[in-house]
């Protein structure tokens, strides 16, 4: 309830940017949280093709038959309940054993490292990892990061015309503590907030795509058996992997309403 008011707070102070910003409310799908969104969907995919070939201009992509196909198999299964016919779906594996991670960009690019696949462990583990990170571009958090940032800038920007008649050293130290906070108190709340949206959507996808829901605390639960050391979630972008898996484990009955074999 707090994340929407904060979010709805935010849509009626951007009003005053002027016409364009109007359009700038938006609602999540399946979660129905209130956003902020001051860039269209369109430029959000433009940005989304530019960072996919970027990346794939410096990481090796994987040559293996089997694991390609596995990826594209649950891809497009994921894809078929995504609903977006206006993304381009891609997949591709990066060879990269040491980095257990997977990325979605808005117009339907995703990757997977391999090094993620130990923990995923089967595909119905797997599509966990792609739903989460499918969700991400469906529920456009590119394109709210982007906007929040926007009104951060400003943000500082009236902070500065109001200290205009202060020291320099007094509007450094204003700047600096303006910049802890907003980090702190917003932006990396903000990004948990996403991850848990992005869990809560995910699973809900895997589910509608013909994978068992109980797999997505269950690969929580194996990376947490391996993982060591974690920044405190208040100070981190992910949600603490027991908060998480709780969280997960909550949206199982509802997500059991979408699943069938």
């Amino acid at each position: 309830m707090k994340t929407r008011l904060k979010a709805t707070l935010l849509c009626l102070l951007v009003l005053g940017l002027g016409s364009a910003a109007l359009s700038g409310c938006a609602t999540a799908p399946y979660t129905g949280r209130s956003q902020l969104l001051l860039i269209s969907e369109g430029e959000e995919m433009s940005l989304g093709l530019k960072s996919y070939n970027e990346v794939l201009k410096k990481e090796k992509v994987s040559k293996d038959p089997q694991i390609n196909a596995m990826v594209k198999r649950v891809g497009t299964r994921i894809a078929a309940v995504a609903n977006k016919p206006e993304y381009s779906w891609e997949f591709t594996v990066i060879d990269n054993p040491k980095t257990a991670n997977a990325f979605a960009l808005p117009g339907g690019k995703v990757a997977v490292y391999t090094g993620i696949l130990p923990y995923t462990k089967n595909e119905a583990g797997l599509a966990f990892v792609m739903a989460h990170e499918v969700a991400h571009a469906l529920a456009r958090h590119g394109g709210e990061r982007v906007s929040q940032n926007l009104l951060l800038q400003l943000g500082q920007q009236g902070l500065n015309v109001a200290i205009a008649n202060k020291s320099p050293e007094a509007v450094q130290a204003v700047n600096l503590g303006y910049g802890v906070a907003s980090t702190v108190g917003v932006a990396l709340p903000f990004s948990r907030t996403q991850e848990y949206e992005a869990d809560h959507i995910g699973i809900i996808l895997m589910a509608k795509a013909g994978y068992d829901p109980q797999e997505a605390p269950a690969f929580f639960e194996r990376m947490l058996q391996t993982k060591q050391g974690s920044p405190p979630e208040f100070l981190s972008t992910h949600p603490a992997d027991q908060s998480r898996i709780r969280q997960l484990r909550s949206y199982i009955p509802e997500a059991m309403k979408y699943y069938r074999k």
